[in-house]
């Protein structure tokens, strides 16, 4: 139980009736969550407002209410506060309620359109593996030291945000690493975290459905950046063209990595091939199982975060040379017969599509076929769509569109809004297949000894929605079973 006066401090009242003194059980947003002894906080969410629910809740249980706007009837048991922002609210409650779970550990947050979720997570693997405890919240899953709690969203809720602190906390963690998407930073979800620091990997056309311009959806990620605290540190990509402009305005101590620019952490790309990395950084030899010039700025980040966080250089670069892929990112396998490599990528924006495909150029011999399978998913920025078919037809022999989580759209549709973007003289060796296993099926009946196939857009995800259904689906699992019943 915390006393009302308590979890509100530091928030900026406007209105209040009843008293601050009441004793509060559990803190809420959701009216379903409500039971007795509970604060609720009515936020205008992009789905429902929860000023609707107010008389609800209050039936529930709920003995206190955060709002905008106040009822028009008031119930003299039930204590009422105004609030400007009911979304920044929750966030400062929340780490009011968990005792300030972020002040007792080491948060770093990474953003950035691609390479958040590789990042956060081999900054866990590489901690956990150096005998610190850790906790990671990411895309693929949340990880308290070895406990798995699965993910719903890539940046939890406030509420939740700040009650997975808590129990990285109470097991006894040092550090947390976590993805801060640009939705989460724009609905102030990551507001009250007091930030170790800071990480940006890099920024290309995203969520324009959400943020409607890029210039907006820049301003959502360095968000972050602009409210670091002076005790903070922000490290960016130098190589980015956007790099610099986040920290434009931070407090923070700024650091930047880059493979092309000399500053404060820099790396030399020595060889690239599907064996992995050999990279030069402050002199050093290091040999990565990671493939890619992505990847090369991956580690980088990586390395950096940990010698901002007191590594040793020695220590770190043991520590990164030790490191496997994340799942779902460049995660290839390779079939037993006919030694055909098949990578599954969770690659779904034109830049990071380009990536990848360039990443396969580079170290791919010219007797092998590259076969790609992707599609675009359903309620998501539109304009995309024709740039994805573009890149994907620019760099494969084989080209293959096909459904990707269509969710309320219907895969037709968006295969349509694809096709104007494959290149005149790539259309021939393009098929249309709506269906995702039979387009994978297909990709799998044309390569050969040694061929390349590429699916991309899903990568971790283990399910395709379909008409707001979940339907179980693993693009790997997919493509092994598919190889071993064709015998290649």
């Amino acid at each position: 139980m915390k006393i009302l006066s308590d979890i509100l401090y530091g928030v900026a009242l406007t209105e209040t009736s009843g008293t601050m003194q009441v004793a509060i059980s559990q803190i809420a947003f959701d009216s379903r969550q409500i039971v007795q002894g509970s604060l609720f906080i009515a936020v205008k969410g992009t789905q429902t407002d929860g000023h609707r629910y107010i008389n609800d809740v209050i039936k529930q249980g709920a003995v206190a209410i955060v709002c905008e706007e106040m009822p028009n009837d008031f119930n003299p048991s039930v204590t009422y506060i105004r609030v400007q922002n009911s979304a920044v609210a929750t966030a400062l409650i929340a780490a009011n309620f968990y005792n300030n779970p972020s002040s007792k550990l080491h948060v770093v947050a990474v953003t950035g359109t691609n390479g958040k979720t590789t990042v956060a997570t081999l900054l866990y693997r590489l901690f956990i593996s150096m005998g610190y405890k850790a906790g990671l919240l990411s895309t693929v899953e949340n990880r308290i030291n070895e406990q798995i709690i699965p993910a719903t969203h890539t940046t939890p809720d406030s509420i939740s945000l700040n009650k997975l602190l808590a129990d990285m906390v109470a097991a006894g963690c040092q550090y947390c690493f976590m993805e801060a998407s640009s939705h989460a930073i724009h609905q102030d979800r990551v507001k009250g975290v007091l930030f170790k620091g800071a990480v940006f990997t890099n920024i290309t056309r995203d969520h324009l459905d959400y943020h409607g311009t890029f210039d907006l959806y820049i301003k959502a990620k360095q968000k972050l950046f602009d409210e670091l605290s002076s005790k903070s540190f922000a490290l960016s990509n130098a190589d980015d063209r956007n790099g610099r402009l986040m920290l434009q305005n931070t407090k923070a101590k700024k650091y930047f990595y880059s493979l092309n620019t000399p500053v404060e952490f820099h790396a030399k790309l020595m060889e690239n091939t599907f064996e992995g990395l050999l990279l030069q950084i402050e002199d050093t030899d290091v040999h990565t199982a990671l493939c890619g010039e992505f990847n090369a700025y991956n580690l980088l980040a990586i390395y950096a975060t940990a010698r901002l966080l007191d590594v040793s250089k020695e220590e770190a670069l043991t520590a990164l040379s030790k490191l496997k892929p994340a799942e779902g990112r460049f995660d290839y396998i390779i079939s037993s017969n006919k030694r055909i490599v098949g990578i599954v990528d969770y690659a779904h924006t034109p830049d990071a599509l380009e990536k990848v495909l360039q990443t396969i150029q580079m170290v791919r011999s010219p007797k092998q076929q590259l076969i790609t399978v992707v599609g675009c998913g359903g309620d998501r920025d539109r304009g995309k769509r024709p740039m994805m078919a573009k890149v994907a037809s620019e760099f494969s022999d084989r080209l293959i569109l096909t459904s990707d989580n269509p969710r309320s759209e219907k895969p037709e549709e968006i295969l349509n809004e694809m096709k104007p973007g494959i290149l005149p003289h790539k259309q021939s060796n393009t098929l249309i297949i709506s269906d995702r296993q039979e387009a994978i099926r297909a990709a799998v009946q044309f390569a050969d000894v040694n061929d390349i196939i590429l699916i991309a857009g899903k990568g971790h995800e283990k399910y395709q929605e379909i008409q707001g259904v979940k339907h179980s689906f693993d693009d790997k699992q997919i493509l092994k079973e598919t190889l071993t019943q064709s015998g290649k």
